[in-house]
This record gives C-alpha cells, sequence and structure tokens, in this order.
C-alpha cells in the first residue's frame, strides 16, 4: 500500500491566514486518520515579498493551534536546483521548448485574437516547431527566452478525479503552452510545485479550489515527468457573509490566526470552528474531542460550495464571526477546570495582574473563582478584563452598570458604607449571612433589596451580570467587599 503522505505549503509572505490554517488542519485530520504523515514545507520562492518574519508567524500559529507535522520544514528555495533539473528533463524529453517570442510580440497578437474573437486566444505556438539550427541562431543573437510545456496535440478530454468535487475535465484544445521557466531562468510556482511533490512523494493533494486553475496543468507535469498522480481534494473557498472573499485587506486583522491568539480564543475550540467552516460529520454532532474529530473526519464530507465566515467589519456585538465565539464559550464552560487554569494563569500573567500565591497558598481560591466566573466568559482574554476585580484592584467600573444601577441613586454613597460595617462585624462571613444582612437593610431602608444588591455587584465586580451576587462575596472575601463597599463615595460627585 501507497504510504499516506500530505503536505502544506504556505508561502511566507503574510500572517498565517484562517483559510490556510483550515487547509492545515484538513492535511492534519487526513493524515492523522490515515496513519500518515504531513510535511510542511515552506514556498518561498518569491524572494521579494518572503520574510523571515512571516515564517516565524507561520510557524507559531500552527504551533498555537496544535497541528504538528512529521517532516519539515522544507524551504523550497533550497530546492532550486531540483527543480531547474526537472525543467532541463522536460526539455530534454520533448515535452517542453524555448521560446523567444518578446513580450510586446505576444500582446500584440493576443489583441487582434481578441478583436477577431478567436476561440482560442492563448499562445499560438510559433516557437514550438523550432529546428535545433533555429534555437542555435537565436541564442547565439542573445535573444532572450522562456521554456514552455508542450501541450500533447490530443483529441478529447484531460482531467482528473477529485475527491470533494468529483470528476474534472477539459478540452486538450484549450490548455495553452504553458510558461514553466521565466526568461531569467527561474521555474515557475506551477512547475516547482510538482517536483517538490514528486520529491516529498506526496500522496494527497488537499488544497483550496482557487488553485484548480493549476492543478490540469500539473496532471500534464506529472505525466511528463513519469511520475504517479496524486489524489487531488480542492476544498471551498472562504468568504465573507456578502460573498467576497476574506482578505487582511478588506476586512482586517480578524482573518489572521494570530488575531484569535491575541484575543484569548483556545486553540482546539478554534480548531472545531475552522474544521466546520467547509466541512460537516453528516450528523448533529458541532463539539469534538481531538480524536472525535480525527475519527470522524473524511475528505468525502468536505463541502463543495463556499463556506461563509460570517463576520461584519464595524459590527458593534460581535468582533468575529459569532459562531466561533459561540464554540469558544462552550469549550470555556465545559472543559476541565484543570486543563483551564493554565491557560487563565498564561492571561493573568500577561496583563500583570499573576499573583504567585495563586499556584501554592491560594490555588484552591482561583480554581474556584474561575469555576464562579467562566459562564458568561467569551474568551481567556475576559478573565483579564471582565474578571479582573477578582485578581486586582485596578479594574474598572463599566459605563453601563454604573449609570443604571449607581448614578440614579445618590443615596447609596451612604448605603453602602453603613451596609459595609455590617458586613464587616459578621463573623463567620458567610453567602447565606450576607445575604439576610442585606435584605434586612434594604427593607429598613424602605427599598427593594435590588437596589442595594445591583449596586453591589456594580461596586464589586465592574459588571452589570455575572455569578451570583451573594457567592461573588464570598470568593473576593470579607476584607476586600467592605473595603469596596466604604470607597463608593469617590463614585458620586461633590455636592
Amino acid at each position: 500500500m501507497t504510504e499516506i503522505r500530505l503536505r502544506f505549503p504556505p508561502s511566507p509572505t503574510g500572517y498565517l491566514h484562517i483559510g490556510g490554517a483550515r487547509t492545515a488542519l484538513y492535511n492534519w485530520l487526513y493524515a492523522r486518520k490515515m496513519g500518515g504523515k504531513l510535511i510542511l514545507r515552506i514556498e518561498d520562492t518569491d524572494s521579494e515579498r518572503s520574510t523571515e518574519a512571516s515564517t516565524d508567524g507561520i510557524l507559531d500559529g500552527l504551533k498555537w493551534l496544535g497541528i504538528d507535522y512529521d517532516e519539515g520544514p522544507y524551504f523550497q528555495s533550497h530546492f532550486a536546483a531540483n527543480h531547474r533539473a526537472a525543467a532541463q528533463r522536460l526539455l530534454d524529453s520533448g515535452h517542453a521548448y524555448k521560446c523567444f517570442c518578446a513580450k510586446e510580440e505576444l500582446e500584440v497578437k493576443r489583441q487582434a485574437a481578441l478583436a477577431a474573437k478567436l476561440p482560442f486566444v492563448g499562445y499560438d505556438r510559433a516557437c514550438r516547431h523550432l529546428t535545433p539550427e533555429q534555437i542555435a541562431a537565436k541564442e547565439d543573437a542573445g535573444l532572450p527566452h522562456v521554456i514552455r510545456f508542450k501541450t500533447p496535440d490530443r483529441q478529447g478530454m484531460l482531467g482528473y478525479n477529485d475527491m470533494v468535487l468529483g470528476r474534472i475535465e477539459v478540452n486538450y484544445k484549450e490548455i495553452d503552452d504553458f510558461v514553466i521557466v521565466r526568461s531569467d531562468g527561474s521555474p515557475l510556482y506551477l512547475l516547482c510545485n510538482v517536483a517538490d511533490d514528486i520529491r516529498d512523494r506526496i500522496s494527497h493533494v488537499v488544497r483550496g479550489q482557487d488553485h484548480m486553475t493549476n492543478t490540469l496543468k500539473q496532471v500534464l507535469l506529472y505525466e511528463a515527468l513519469a511520475a504517479p498522480l496524486p489524489i487531488f481534494a480542492h476544498i471551498p473557498l472562504t468568504l465573507d457573509n456578502k460573498k467576497a472573499k476574506i482578505s487582511k485587506r478588506s476586512h482586517g486583522e480578524v482573518v489572521a490566526v494570530q488575531f484569535y491568539k491575541e484575543m484569548g480564543f483556545l486553540p482546539w475550540a478554534f480548531n472545531n470552528y475552522l474544521v466546520l467552516l467547509g466541512w460537516s460529520p453528516g450528523t448533529d454532532q458541532e463539539f469534538f474531542s481531538r480524536d472525535e474529530l480525527i475519527s470522524a473526519f473524511s475528505l468525502e464530507r468536505i463541502n463543495k460550495s463556499s463556506a461563509i465566515f460570517n463576520y461584519t467589519k464595524g459590527d458593534a456585538k460581535f468582533f468575529t464571526d459569532p459562531k466561533a465565539i459561540a464554540i469558544n464559550e462552550h469549550y470555556l464552560r465545559t472543559m476541565p477546570i484543570a486543563e483551564l487554569a493554565p491557560l487563565v494563569e498564561e492571561e493573568l500573567r500577561q496583563a500583570g495582574i499573576w499573583d504567585e500565591a495563586y499556584a501554592d497558598e491560594k490555588r484552591s481560591w482561583f480554581l474556584e473563582v474561575i469555576t464562579l466566573i467562566r459562564d458568561r466568559f467569551h474568551t481567556l482574554k475576559d478573565f483579564s478584563t471582565a474578571g479582573r476585580a477578582y485578581f486586582a484592584e485596578d479594574y474598572v467600573i463599566e459605563e453601563k452598570p454604573l449609570k443604571k444601577n449607581v448614578a440614579p441613586y445618590p443615596e447609596l454613597k451612604n448605603w453602602l458604607p453603613l451596609l459595609a460595617d455590617r458586613l464587616a462585624a459578621l463573623n463567620p462571613f458567610t453567602a447565606e449571612r450576607a445575604e439576610e444582612t442585606a435584605r434586612a437593610m434594604a427593607e429598613e431602608l424602605s427599598q427593594k433589596p435590588g437596589v442595594l444588591m445591583n449596586a453591589m455587584r456594580a461596586i464589586l465586580t465592574g459588571q452589570l451580570a455575572g455569578p451570583a451576587m451573594f457567592d461573588i462575596l464570598l470568593v473576593i472575601g470579607q476584607e476586600t467587599v467592605v473595603r469596596r463597599l466604604r470607597q463608593t463615595e469617590r463614585l458620586f460627585p461633590a455636592q
């Protein structure tokens, strides 16, 4: 049986795009399911645009996602001699030829063909039948040349079987004699990609449908190089909700994997989102463990139609696709606390509010707090923002709870310090006794209990909503609760 070998070949000319990450994920899943190998190949032959920073960003993004590879990273530029050798083999075997036509000459012919409304506007093969003597004379004259592949003069259809799209075919007459080597002697991507896949013994090519314009030409290259044809699977493009292709230029950082890392997404939760962006398990299951997803994944269940990244730039409510947020929320709520704790620790460290006591004598308290507050959070970033009041004193009281639950009741500047005194006297300090104390005071003041409780939530956490009020008091602790409530007066303008 042929070894299953797949590759992910990103170009290091920018960030790791979520579409590229999805391609990497599909390749990784299939390799793991089939007991095969995944090869990482950095296609860096575009020397003007390729950067080391982009390479590092790609490697960092894959590491964060947990997409590991079995070989590589290989760098395409290191195999330039191999690419040139492939081109020479095609020349020597008669599958390619030197073309001396100038760009200006070709453009004149193209415009004439368009004006005449000819059915074929490609290269007219003027150099295809040059004799060795004619070629030598042109070379002696110093004329530059490209190398073109000699498309076979065959009747009928050229095709291949795609694991996603089915049979793909085109008439041989519609295939141009395409360029495989530039006039400066550098082979084009079309040939480099095939030569690399042959060298790396790639059995399956899983890539975006935007590469399909190359595939039929590459089928001819495999044939001419006497190499076995890999199995192709072209996955759908990722479009926005207006059916436009997503890009950093149009959509900003939200299409970069690094954005989700910085925003505090859980790596596996984001993988779970990505896999559903163009693939369906054929069941109602939406959330998968690593092993479950590897077992369920198949190339045949990849959708034929484009995937929709449901994001609207400038949306005040959703900073990315709502489904991505919902999946992340699910994992935040349900993952074992032992797995979540180190991720929260890293977030608090980055925010500068980690206390080493949380790893030692206050460990139980730390785990209790993140268990209490995680249910309403969207990402890890919320632990250092919306949840900051549990870990630090420099938290912000948001405008909405301040306007709704504090500002309308100026008497609170006196009521809450008085409540603080009563809470300070409680021994033991329990949620039940704290609630009894607050309700009793509200009755004395002829106020609804919610007036005090909602104000307490705003003052103690800075938030409009959250866990049960008196559970909050218990985890924040009697001393901190009392101190914060005694400082309520600072929230009201001086009279």
